[in-house]
């Protein structure tokens, strides 16, 4: 879409589908250059990175020089801004200027979503977003005790803009959307409502701008860009796919779970490499074979589940354990990456155990494990899918193959890791039948990673690291082309005396049936945590969730079809489809599945009742009562058991949603408020909340508190 200029009296403007885009003046000047003195700090994936900028400059005289302004500080040419086929070029003249802040133009109303999976604000307005792919932190709650303890330890507290998926891509409320191409660090800032300051530590800089008439097509043009998404093979969304580490206990437990009848498509043992045990937790062993001790016979058993209907996932990263026989065969094939003051490997403590990096950056290494490892030791076995883990850790010290800058590697290092394993699929012909999810990505990960997880919560309903975080981190990354996510049901991280509770294990349930891939996970410490086989109110209600998932199948199936075709996740923002109505778009605790379907889930400890927004002018009917609720903001009874979900009574799967209930027995307790069927006429009715001044991302039943940005 071709750029616009035009000078003003003051400076010079450009637009694009008749929205500013850009203003320079001697008041508001386009660019700041300067000289950057970077220091970074790894711990287990945890980076703190400090700079120093100096001789900073902010030219503001300007001339045209074809599509080409060369800005100057008097007659200093410092900078270009360069208009191209698709956006905007941005250079500093002398190389030794490395750090680029490129102001965009921004309505002070707008509000600006994106940065790739964002756990804790789905708006960004009023804050900035560095992009560095790491490990999120726990708590992620500068306040808490927990954040605070686990900041002491390793710096491994987090933020609310820590993130395993970064991507420097943010779409507005203006239906335009501004990427920004680099893997370098670099900064969204939208600390100032007059301008959207990208922050870029380069010389260069390349700005690719989309505009559309409405978030759909806004939507499907970046989904375009990045690459068009596959569709999830049947048995993924037919079913829950167990998650047991228990050795060959794990296949009693099924049985368990089958008899009990829960709908089971596949059972993943992350364990299937073997285990150690770390101050932790349970962690894996890292060396990317069947555990012949631990799993004894697994091909066999493999092709006995599949004859069942099951499949078997297992788990790898990019790591070698220093104490695992492919760590030798890999040093030997020179795999790694080096140190840089010698030959030798460079090892990362991943906590109390040493690995080796896979180097990506050399074709031979990345034949090597796509075919080797992945190949070999897991798809030639039966192996039908995988969690892709890690690809943060990428220090910044390390020397590579292709002699790449690890500055300038490290984000890309979560696409690479994604090409190797679609490229072990490719070579079995497995593309569309095997699968693998990841939580680490950047920009361009969605062309490789059929379906992304949402990382590791805390097993609580905290506001920054808790149950909520999955719909936030699923609307954020659905905007940038990532149509399936999924989270690990019943939660992750338990440290300190952070356990799982009952409550939390339901309402987890509820969420993760409404998504395309429902998989539970035992957690870093399954023996100190309940799981779904505990207590039989517990796997009564895995059993019926999982059925629910299973029935909803082939509505997921045409949401498939739909990504295919138009790049539209599976799980929307509400304002996707109601983009007229501002008032939807900070919501972040509920979501479209698809256009007919609307989930809000209780994410909130002890609540048995929350707001929900209905939108558009049509009425939408309560899944659980068949009751006919009007277009606003209805106060919903949720006892566990019957999350807040509604859907469109013409809708083309209105059969099988009010199905629901007569196949698959309701086995909660039914609260003694809930509504009777009736006309929406008699139900309450209230009016939107207003957006906040900065459109910060809301819950509706609890208003966020303002957050003070760090300068």
């Amino acid at each position: 879409m071709e750029l616009r200029f035009s000078a003003t009296d003051s400076g010079f403007e450009l637009a694009i589908a008749g929205r500013l885009v850009l203003r320079h003046s001697e008041a508001c000047p386009a660019l700041t250059v300067s000289r950057g003195r970077h220091d970074v700090t790894m711990v287990r994936g945890n980076f703190r990175i400090d700079d120093a900028p100096h001789d900073l400059v902010t030219p503001t005289a300007w001339r045209r020089d074809g599509d080409t302004i060369v800005l100057g500080d008097g007659e200093t040419a410092i900078a270009r801004i360069t208009m191209t086929a698709d956006g905007l070029a941005i250079s500093a003249i002398d190389p030794a200027y490395d750090r680029l802040w490129l102001h965009l133009h921004a309505d002070a109303h707008e509000t600006v979503w994106g940065g790739g999976e964002q756990m804790s604000h789905f708006a960004l307005n009023g804050r900035r977003y560095p992009m560095w792919t790491s490990e999120p932190g726990v708590g992620r709650d500068k306040t808490t005790v927990l954040t605070q303890t686990m900041d002491a330890d390793g710096m491994a507290g987090g933020d609310y803009w820590n993130t395993n998926y970064p991507q420097p891509t943010f779409l507005t409320s203006r239906w335009i959307a501004v990427h920004c191409t680099t893997t370098r660090y670099s900064v969204l800032d939208f600390t100032d409502r007059s301008r959207h300051t990208i922050e870029v530590w380069d010389n260069t800089a390349q700005i690719v701008l989309f505009a559309a008439d409405g978030p759909r097509d806004l939507i499907g043009q970046l989904s375009t860009y990045f690459g068009r998404p596959r569709a999830l093979p049947d048995w993924a969304i037919g079913g829950a796919i167990l998650g047991l580490k228990q050795g060959l206990d794990s296949f009693t437990r099924l049985d368990t779970f089958i008899e009990a009848g829960a709908a089971i498509s596949g059972l993943w043992c992350e364990d299937w490499a073997g285990v150690r045990e770390t101050s932790f937790g349970r962690r894996l062993f890292w060396d990317w074979t069947w555990s012949r001790t631990r799993y004894p016979d697994l091909p066999g058993r493999i092709r006995a589940l599949n004859a069942r209907g099951i499949r078997f996932l297992a788990y790898a990263n990019p790591y070698l354990a220093i104490d695992g026989t492919q760590y030798g065969e890999a040093l030997a094939g020179g795999h790694l990456c080096l140190r840089q003051d010698s030959e030798a490997p460079y090892h990362v403590d991943f906590g109390e155990f040493d690995c080796g990096v896979v180097d990506f950056t050399r074709p031979e290494t990345c034949e090597w494990f796509a075919d080797r490892v992945l190949g070999r030791e897991m798809l030639d076995i039966g192996i039908a899918g995988w969690m892709a883990d890690f690809g943060e850790y990428l220090p910044v010290d390390v020397r590579l193959h292709s002699g790449i800058d690890a500055m300038a590697a490290h984000n890309a290092w979560p696409v690479l890791w994604a090409q190797v394993n679609d490229r072990a699929l490719a070579s079995r012909g497995a593309q569309g039948d095997a699968l693998f999810f990841m939580r680490a990505g950047f920009s361009g990960v969605s062309q490789h990673c059929p379906l992304l997880w949402a990382g590791d919560q805390s097993v609580d309903f905290t506001r920054h690291d808790g149950i909520g975080t999955v719909i936030t981190a699923a609307l954020s990354a659905g905007l940038v082309g990532n149509t399936f996510s999924h989270s690990d049901c019943g939660g992750y991280t338990s440290l300190h005396g952070n356990v799982r509770t009952i409550e939390l294990m339901q309402r987890w349930c509820e969420l993760a049936a409404f998504a395309p891939v429902m998989r539970s996970h035992e957690g870093n410490r399954p023996d100190d945590n309940l799981q779904y086989d505990t207590t039989p109110e517990l796997l009564a209600c895995f059993v019926h969730w999982s059925r629910v998932h299973a029935a909803l199948a082939p509505y997921v199936r045409a949401l498939c079809a739909e990504a295919v075709a138009t790049g539209l996740p599976a799980q929307r923002p509400l304002f996707v489809h109601y983009p007229d109505d501002k008032a939807l778009y900070p919501i972040q605790d509920a979501f479209l599945y698809g256009a007919d379907l609307l989930v809000a889930p209780v994410i909130e400890q002890g609540a048995t009742a929350r707001n929900v927004v209905l939108p558009g002018e049509r009425p939408w009917r309560h899944l659980w009562s068949g009751t006919n609720y009007q277009p606003g903001t209805h106060a919903v009874p949720a006892p566990i058991g019957q999350p807040p979900v509604f859907y469109r009574p013409d809708s083309a799967f209105a059969d099988l949603f009010a199905s629901l209930l007569a196949r698959l027995p309701f086995r909660g307790a039914a609260s003694p408020h809930s509504p009777s069927p009736h006309d929406a006429s008699n139900v309450t009715e209230r009016p939107h909340p207003n957006p906040s001044p900065e459109g910060e991302g809301l819950r509706l039943r609890d208003l966020d508190a303002r957050v003070k940005v760090p300068q």
